[in-house]
């Protein structure tokens, strides 16, 4: 995982390390960084031209460093003042944004790049917030961002991901107190995924499922396949769907025929180790009613999803509900869901949505989106996991059923619950952009997260080995 600091979080490690280290001497570490990816972006140094815009800041110190740098090897530099930029700039090769950085608020309109011509940025592109990553204004569209000691909200968030190009953190000597927010990497799989040990069963992770209405037993097969694919040994899917529709060979099913079907439920789940309900369960009152019993009942780690945070009510109503359980709860909305459970979207500031919610209901909240952030509640730390892995092909019906069981077989497989969801919407994530990038459908899912944990597992199998070597 990786650290993620807020504007004020990153103004106090800059004001810690400052005790031990010059200010000289960290533009110095800063703007070398800057000038070492600029010839790489560039090929070398020789007969290039590169223009820097150099604000009054650090950022603009930081600029007239990678100048100095990129000038001692070779490369013809021009440096303008971030408040004399023309309104489009010469022709160039490269063009370093360093007018504005992390404390910058409010609109900037940045001068026109020639056309085709990449774009640095130093620590953010000039114009977007760092915690939001609003951008008012007409900020550079940059293709490349050097960011120091950490990402930022704002590398993640809002127009961020699109102003930031491809992101590189440069350790310029910055020690980081331990961060309340940081980010899922490949890594992260092998690091609390465990290998199944040579004596399990089936029973050792298996995993119980309410979901399915008629009508909706897509959500019910989504949601099971997803938990097999991420490694549930058992299923327990249990739904009030056709009996006789196309379901999973694997699963063993427990029919909901009676309205007061909880108890059935409850039974049937005796020997799981984790639970999810709501996927296309329904929104009836019968439905919510008993949806409202299980979660007040169930004595395992939970994962409410869909028609069951529909079923919670308003966040009075679910705070009461959910204050009676004993174990783990795993909330999954979208932004609709949030703002339906919550009484307002979330806004722009996705980690402090998540924050807030989970605050609220003391349970933890993975807020769906291009940017999921995962938020505990109480003192954990971090209390945000963020998971960027997100991709627009995941913008299509059932991918979040898929979510819910994939969450569950790594809650059912022992991760702790924080980082499970985290992990879950990662691992999503990543499998959805190694497929299809137009046409993808939900039922591709379950065997592309299978084929990526698998890829993931060799990969530091290959690399323990040559360690090992």
């Amino acid at each position: 995982m990786l650290p993620v600091l807020t504007r004020d979080e990153m103004r106090a490690a800059d004001a810690a390390a400052l005790s031990t280290v010059s200010e000289e001497t960290l533009v110095q570490r800063a703007g070398t960084a800057v000038g070492h990816a600029a010839l790489r972006i560039l090929g070398g140094g020789y007969d290039r031209h590169v223009i820097v815009i150099a604000g009054k800041g650090n950022n603009g110190a930081d600029g007239r460093v990678a100048a100095a740098f990129l000038a001692r090897r070779g490369v013809r530099v021009t440096v303008i003042d971030a408040g004399d930029a023309p309104a489009a700039l010469p022709p160039c090769d490269l063009v370093i944004d360093g007018a504005y950085g992390t404390g910058f608020k409010g609109a900037y309109d940045a001068p026109k790049v020639p056309p085709g011509r990449p774009v640095l940025s130093i620590d953010i592109p000039s114009g977007v917030d760092t915690d939001t990553g609003d951008a008012p204004g007409a900020p550079f569209r940059a293709t490349h961002t050097v960011t120091f000691a950490a990402y930022k909200p704002g590398l993640l968030q809002g127009a961020g991901p699109l102003l930031s190009g491809e992101i590189q953190v440069a350790d310029i000597g910055i020690a980081l107190a331990p961060p309340r927010a940081e980010l899922m990497e490949d890594s992260d799989v092998t690091r609390w995924l465990p290998a199944r040990p040579r004596q399990s069963h089936k029973w050792s992770a298996a995993l119980g499922v309410a979901s399915g209405s008629v009508g909706m037993e897509g959500s019910a097969v989504l949601c099971t396949r997803g938990a097999l694919a991420a490694g549930a040994g058992m299923v327990r899917l249990a739904t009030p769907g056709n009996p006789a529709g196309n379901w999973p060979t694997e699963a063993v099913r427990v029919s909901l025929v009676d309205p007061r079907w909880a108890g059935t439920f409850l039974e049937a789940i005796e020997k799981c180790r984790a639970v999810v309900i709501g996927p296309g369960l329904g929104t009836g009152p019968a439905t919510r009613d008993e949806i409202r019993d299980v979660v007040a009942r169930a004595a395992l780690p939970l994962v409410i999803d869909a028609d069951g945070i529909t079923a919670l009510g308003d966040v009075e109503a679910a705070r009461e509900l959910l204050a009676r359980r004993t174990e783990p709860t795993i909330l999954t909305p979208h932004d609709g869901e949030y703002a339906r459970l919550a009484g307002s979207p979330p806004g722009d500031d996705r980690l402090a949505a998540a924050r807030d919610l989970a605050g609220r209901l003391g349970v933890i909240v993975l807020l769906k989106g291009p940017l999921t952030a995962v938020a505990a509640p109480g003192d954990a730390s971090p209390d945000v996991l963020l998971s960027s892995a997100g991709v627009p092909a995941l913008a299509t019906a059932g991918t979040g059923d898929v979510l819910s069981g994939v969450i569950g077989a790594f809650l059912a497989r022992g991760v702790p619950p924080h980082i499970a969801a985290a992990l879950a919407a990662h691992v999503h994530g990543r499998a959805a952009s190694g497929g299809r990038r137009e046409g993808l459908v939900a039922g591709d899912l379950p065997d592309l997260v299978a084929d990526f944990l698998s890829v993931v597992r060799r990969s530091d199998a290959r690399q323990s080995a040559q360690q090992d070597g």
